[in-house]
């Protein structure tokens, strides 16, 4: 990596544009189960890809021979896949001016994970599984920590020159409860990693790692004892662990421009929404404000650059309800123009990214959050006669246009007559983006509101599996069709 601009500057060939973008990454998961440590898990992953047009057609190659023999093997793989495209691409990327910028990025991290030695890793999350063991009614315990740095390096012709740095810190806390017939497992923020962020040890901290094992067992043996979620149609109140998937689902992968060009048809489907529904249609209440926010640095896909060179800024995406712009970059947006007449008013955002070296950067939800609005979590409570609040998903399922949907949560309180009420277990609901949004009627204020996240996003083909962040209040959405577990 220290060589690799001198290195690609020399070996790139003579073509319209080339790029050439290094990543560096070192990762750590660290796993106590039922106060046993598991063996660490270290990787080291780098590698190299290379970009060019040429004749209008794109190509690209990827290597982890990062030699400038490596390197030029690579541009030759990249050059040939060009000429082969060649009048035959669908898309003539002379078109487009892509990006060729220069800046730097680093993580947010005040206290750097190597401040604690492995074995005071280690100690801590023995600490954390102990402190979960309320009795013989827990089957199962475990706390992890996942730590990762990336580096990244993009150099563009014409002197463009990115350094990216990023800190990843993911801390989980699981527990197992098993009673009476029943089998429950709760999580500290889902199941699937809700709670991640940029930094080091200050992510343990607001996490309230160190001291959460109590509560998340003792909300898995409620759950065990608990009835299951009753059925019909209610208020529901969502929280922001419950809201990152909402969001995540029906509103992040609708909004990517490149699956409403089509591109995602193989492989998850398309969407309901289309180009012509952008800048009136409304997408949710007047109370629905979402942000591309890749400059809250803490939250897990923050960025000065997207994975093509573009600088990032916070845009509306949806503002008072009303569709703004799609989650589309450079490419996309050049493509929208050129195949479907679209000018300058389509809009779009600084969002291309790839999962690793060996794959080319496509339109990603990046930080696509919901912001706060005025309602304290008790006066959305105090507002409902009879519904539900429900917390931490633990299931999906959605259509393959990302409309018709139902989603389940771990952990479920009943709301009577403006109350919290009784807990129950295996909450679900079921909606249809298209009209789902419209029914919010109250979101959450600043006090309300988490940053939270997944790393675990896929699409595309090859696969891509890359990490968003969804920040979001709590928020209320009336007369939703709820279901429990005996439904």
């Amino acid at each position: 990596m220290d060589f690799l601009e001198s290195i690609a500057r020399k070996t790139a060939p003579a073509a319209d544009y080339w790029s050439v973008r290094g990543v560096s990454e070192q990762s750590e998961r660290l796993v106590v189960r039922q106060d046993v440590a598991e063996a660490p898990s270290r990787q080291t992953d780098v590698g190299a890809m290379v970009s060019v047009v040429r004749d209008g057609a794109m190509g690209y190659a990827a290597t982890s021979d990062l030699t400038e023999a490596g390197l030029k093997r690579a541009f030759d793989q990249a050059i040939a896949l060009a000429n082969a495209a060649a009048g035959r691409s669908v898309f003539d990327y002379r078109n487009v001016e892509l990006p060729g910028g220069a800046g730097q990025y680093r993580s947010p991290n005040e206290r750097p994970v190597a401040q604690l030695s492995l074995g005071d890793r280690f100690a801590l999350l023995q600490q954390v599984c102990a402190s979960a063991d309320l009795g013989d009614a827990i089957v199962d315990r475990t706390a992890s920590l996942w730590t990762t740095h990336t580096d990244q390096l993009l150099v563009t012709a014409g002197g463009g020159r990115i350094e990216q740095s990023w800190d990843f810190v993911v801390p989980t806390i699981t527990v197992v409860a098993s009673a009476r017939g029943d089998t429950q497992t709760r999580s500290s923020a889902g199941q699937y990693n809700g709670f991640c962020q940029q930094g080091g040890l200050e992510v343990l901290d607001r996490a309230g790692f160190a001291t959460d094992g109590p509560r998340v067992a003792r909300e898995a043996l409620e759950l065990v004892h608990a009835p299951n979620c009753p059925a019909g149609e209610m208020d529901v109140i969502l929280m922001p662990d419950q809201m990152m998937l909402q969001i995540h689902e029906s509103i992040g992968h609708p909004l990517e421009l490149d699956r409403i060009l089509g591109d995602e048809r193989n492989f998850a489907g398309t969407s309901f929404v289309t180009l012509d529904m952008f800048g009136h249609y409304q997408y949710g209440s007047p109370l629905l404000n979402v942000s591309f926010a890749p400059d809250l640095r803490e939250q897990f896909a923050s960025f000065a650059f997207d994975d093509e060179g573009a600088p990032a800024q916070r845009e509306w995406i949806i503002h008072r309800g009303v569709l703004k712009r799609p989650l589309g970059a450079t490419v996309s947006q050049a493509r929208a123009r050129a195949l479907h007449g679209k000018d300058g008013e389509l809009g779009g955002v600084s969002t291309a990214r790839a999962c690793s070296w060996n794959r080319p950067p496509i339109d990603r939800m990046s930080n696509l959050n919901i912001e706060a609005g005025d309602a304290s979590l008790d006066s959305m409570i105090a507002s409902i006669e009879s519904g539900i609040l429900m917390r931490t998903n633990s299931s999906w399922s959605i259509d393959d246009s990302r409309n018709k949907f139902q989603f389940g949560c771990e952990y479920g309180q009943l709301i009577r007559q403006g109350k919290l009420a009784g807990v129950v277990k295996r909450p679900n609901y079921r909606g249809i983006s298209a009209s789902f949004w419209r029914s919010l009627s109250m979101v959450g204020d600043a006090s309300t509101l988490e940053v939270m996240g997944t790393p675990y996003c896929g699409k595309g083909e090859p696969n891509q599996v890359i990490r968003v962040g969804h920040a979001s209040p709590a928020c209320k959405f009336s007369a939703v069709s709820v279901f429990g577990g005996a439904h």
